[in-house]
């Protein structure tokens, strides 16, 4: 299937470069010419203006939005949906807000163009690893586009699907039509509320660990523990193995200290979607509620364990400190 693919950064490149390797025809568009002329020495051609980016898609078109949330998927929905023609297809798989999802699908519907929103899980390593998809869209919206889902998506590898899971459907294979229009973001908004409390559970534990040879501690009870061999430890039979420990391992094995962490967390908006959720839907979330407030905090005071969550964050996704302001 031939797919337009917007925004070059860290995922939108490596997603084009998936697809192009499992035979699909990718048209690349992003406003730096050398991204562009780099992809174009992969095999994949591509543009730096939006009407000579229409020009190469044939209709029906299928244009795959990947740029930060907000403004800039609001502005270039508006400036790529000016040049296209009822049946063609556009999904934005960055992390939208949901309800911007369905207004957005709302008013492209009059003009007879297709919405669909993917919540995308994968960060810097779906290249090779694959990504998790969550999807919103109509049925008929979603069998047009499998062919896509499933050459992005990890697939079943060797993990037998669970047992006395119905047969069929996709999820064992790493995508899901998981409801109409916004369905996709709703998802992927509560996954990452749950990846926030995941990641402060882990940087608490090790935070704990760490101070574990506290002087305010009895001589006898002080123990000078090796957090990098710990968590490589977990990532083995243990019940808290994880991939985020994996990264943690990583972490820890390249700066056993972090100290090329100052501990400032950035949120990038889907915690504070999912507590407003939580809040509408009257639903107790005590401790995702509790991870996003402590990102707050971690932009005036850091500990060892907000080291750990920045030292997660860049391991999967590439996400850089933002230094405190002054």
């Amino acid at each position: 299937m031939q797919l337009g693919m917007v925004g070059m950064g860290r995922m939108g490149g490596n997603m084009a470069r998936r697809l192009t390797r499992d035979g699909h025809e990718v048209v690349a568009l992003d406003l730096d010419a050398e991204k562009i002329a780099a992809l174009a020495k992969e095999g994949i051609q591509g543009a730096t203006t939006i009407p000579e980016f229409i020009a190469l898609l044939k209709a029906p078109r299928v244009v795959w939005l990947m740029v930060p949330s907000g403004d800039a998927t609001e502005s270039m929905v508006n400036a790529v949906a000016a040049h296209f023609e009822a049946g063609d297809i556009l999904i934005d798989g960055g992390n939208s807000y949901f309800k911007d999802d369905v207004r957005r699908a709302e008013m492209l519907k009059p003009k007879g163009i297709h919405y669909c929103d993917v919540g995308t899980s994968g960060g810097v390593w779906g290249l090779e690893r694959g990504y998790c998809l969550m999807v919103g869209a109509d049925p008929q919206v979603f069998a047009h586009l499998e062919s896509i889902f499933k050459t992005l998506a990890p697939g079943q590898g060797d993990v037998e699907p669970t047992h006395g899971r119905a047969p069929g459907g996709t999820a064992h294979m790493g995508y899901l039509h998981a409801g109409p229009v916004g369905a996709g973001h709703f998802v992927k908004m509560v996954h990452n509320g749950i990846e926030y409390g995941l990641m402060q559970a882990y940087g608490e534990g090790f935070d704990i660990m760490k101070n574990a040879d506290s002087k305010a501690l009895p001589e006898n009870i002080r123990y000078n523990l090796n957090l990098g061999e710990i968590a490589e430890l977990w990532r083995r039979g243990s019940v808290v193995s994880s991939w985020l420990l994996d990264l943690s391992a990583i972490a820890l094995s390249d700066d056993p200290a972090l100290d090329s962490y100052a501990g400032y967390v950035q949120d990038s908006g889907e915690g504070r979607w999912t507590i407003m959720a939580a809040i509408e839907e009257s639903v107790p979330a005590d401790v995702l509620t509790a991870s996003l407030f402590v990102r707050f905090r971690s932009r005036q005071d850091h500990t060892f364990a907000e080291k750990m969550l920045s030292a997660m964050r860049k391991q999967f996704g590439g996400h850089t400190e933002r230094p405190a302001a002054g």
